[in-house]
């Protein structure tokens, strides 16, 4: 078939019509949110927020479609070091762990980390540092964990605004 300006018309519309523009998916505009562009924008946030009070540790965030966890999309990044003492390793701790940790409680219960809504079952330590919310079509998690619990949790709500502005609010039922 030959390239023709009413082929490239076509196209166009048919790409548009299954929702294949990147701007639109990036904004939400659509409906869609394309998880995999605007989770970068989050971590930014929350590496930014870490970096401003010289926090390290590990950030993640989530997406977590429909009314209960049974699958998510995700994107972490280490900020500064993910171990909380190198020079001890007696003391050192996993801070990934930790926010995997702190994801997967928030998965469970749809509460912030160590909300204490129910007791922490093995493989949870219950810290406080995660932030979930809920947006149309399902959750947003974010979770930072490297320093004090109370900026852990600064840091992870900035990384779920971001996450919370381009999915939107959810839909009343």
């Amino acid at each position: 078939m030959p390239t023709t300006p009413t082929t490239l018309s076509l196209m166009t519309l048919c790409l548009l019509a299954a929702g294949c523009c990147t701007e639109r998916c990036a904004t939400g505009t659509n409906g869609a949110v394309d998880f995999a562009h605007v989770s970068i924008t989050a971590i930014q946030a929350m590496q930014e927020q870490a970096e401003s009070i010289k926090a390290h540790g590990a950030a993640l965030v989530a997406w977590v479609p429909g009314e209960a966890t049974t699958g998510w999309e995700s994107r972490m990044r280490v900020v500064g070091t993910f171990h909380s003492n190198d020079q001890d390793p007696a003391n050192d701790a996993n801070l990934l762990a930790i926010a995997y940790t702190k994801a997967a409680e928030m998965a469970d219960t749809l509460k912030n980390s160590g909300s204490g809504v129910r007791p922490k079952l093995k493989g949870e330590n219950g810290y406080k540092g995660g932030v979930i919310r809920p947006v149309a079509g399902g959750y947003v998690i974010a979770a930072f964990s490297g320093a004090k619990s109370e900026d852990d949790v600064v840091i992870s709500g900035k990384g779920a605004d971001v996450l919370v502005a381009a999915y939107g609010a959810p839909v009343a039922k």
